[in-house]
């Protein structure tokens, strides 16, 4: 729903609180059902209740607006990764399900957001907009090396097979994670059996 209200200025020392709800306003647009084609300049100002002028300040464009909710989704997907892990206990094999399965729920309960943070319609080529190549390489290195830490923990634990390139193997199962959560995403029903997530885990991980 557009917010109608008229918004107080925020006072002097107040403009982390604007870009913080310029953000939000952002991502209520995508989960309204929107795709990034909704998030404009024009309709995030509308949406905040500011005027659209007021987000040159801190974002110089549209990409950039993008940007920053990728960055606070990846934050928040990082975050929720680590509680699972240490809820999980110490056991490592109970550790690798519960992260791997942690990022699987993430997916499931925000499918807008979750689509964006890997690319979309909203990804620049870098010569049209403010962002950098650095801004797009470092999203999601939080949660990856978490990934490998658990999976590594298996190996060291002797109940996976291990390789001489623990990075690779932990993009390989983000990958297969990457590739279940999306066909969950776009299909009305899944194929296969009801604990295709766990054997996808167990293939990639090389669960002994």
């Amino acid at each position: 729903m557009t917010n109608t209200e008229p918004r107080r200025r925020n006072r002097r020392g107040e403009g982390g609180k604007l870009r913080e709800e310029i953000i939000a306003a952002a991502v209520a647009l995508l989960d309204e059902g929107g795709d990034e084609r909704a998030v404009t300049l024009r309709s995030v100002a509308r949406k905040a209740g500011i005027a659209a002028p007021s987000i040159y300040a801190h974002f110089a464009d549209q990409p950039s607006i993008m940007l920053a909710v990728v960055q606070q989704e990846m934050d928040r997907l990082a975050a929720t990764l680590r509680e699972a892990d240490e809820n999980a206990g110490t056991d490592p094999r109970q550790r690798l399900f519960a992260v791997c399965n942690a990022y699987l729920d993430v997916a499931r309960a925000h499918p807008q957001r979750y689509r964006i943070m890997f690319g979309g319609l909203w990804t620049p080529s870098v010569d049209d907009t403010s962002i950098s190549d650095a801004d797009l390489e470092s999203l999601g290195a939080e949660a990856l090396t978490l990934l490998a830490d658990v999976l590594g923990a298996c190996v060291e634990a002797g109940i996976a097979h291990g390789s001489d390139d623990l990075y690779g193997d932990a993009v390989a199962l983000w990958l297969g994670l990457h590739g279940l959560a999306h066909q969950r995403a776009v299909v009305r029903k899944m194929p296969g059996p009801a604990d295709v997530g766990d054997r996808l885990i167990r293939a990639l991980a090389h669960l002994r």
